[in-house]
């Protein structure tokens, strides 16, 4: 079946199954390799891509969900000159990255939270954030992250050149 989206702002066309997961569609149709399978049953968030704005687990959502809709993944997040968001900035200044593996999940997440809300409270942050598992335990270095994509606090780099 041809499933027509909207990928990181360009069109795209495919033919699959359309109960193939969004997530295979995007790393072996489409060749984007930033989207990582977790778990397989949308419990780590590793996998999140939003689709029309909100974070979805693409190894759980088949394709035909997104037929028609915009898909974000990881690459979309940095501008087309390749310039990062305020986000992903945020991420390397609180050095968030340990393994990595869940980092394009969580940046997701954090980002469909900021665009809802631009100055959650903390409460706010851990239940959007619930869902992403961190092997490595960085919960707070992702939270001050957020905070500080969200002008909420100063970033660890400002505040040791201080």
């Amino acid at each position: 079946m041809s499933i027509t989206m909207t990928v990181n702002g360009k069109q795209a066309e495919v033919d699959v199954d359309p109960a193939t997961p969004i997530l295979w569609v995007v790393r072996e149709q489409l060749e984007m390799s930033g989207t990582k399978f977790g778990c397989g049953i949308a419990q780590c968030g590793a996998c999140t891509v939003h689709l029309d704005g909100k974070p979805v687990r693409s190894c759980s959502t088949p394709v035909s969900e997104a037929d028609g809709k915009a898909v974000t993944t990881i690459e979309g997040l940095a501008g087309e000159d390749g310039t990062l968001s305020k986000l992903q900035q945020a991420w390397i200044s609180e050095q968030v990255p340990q393994c990595g593996y869940c980092q394009s999940g969580q940046l997701m997440s954090a980002a469909a939270l900021l665009k809802r809300n631009p100055n959650p409270s903390d409460e706010q942050i851990n239940a959007a954030m619930a869902g992403n598992v961190c092997r490595c335990g960085m919960y707070g270095r992702i939270k001050k992250a957020i905070k500080v994509a969200a002008g909420m606090e100063t970033s660890s780099n400002e505040e040791a050149a201080a």
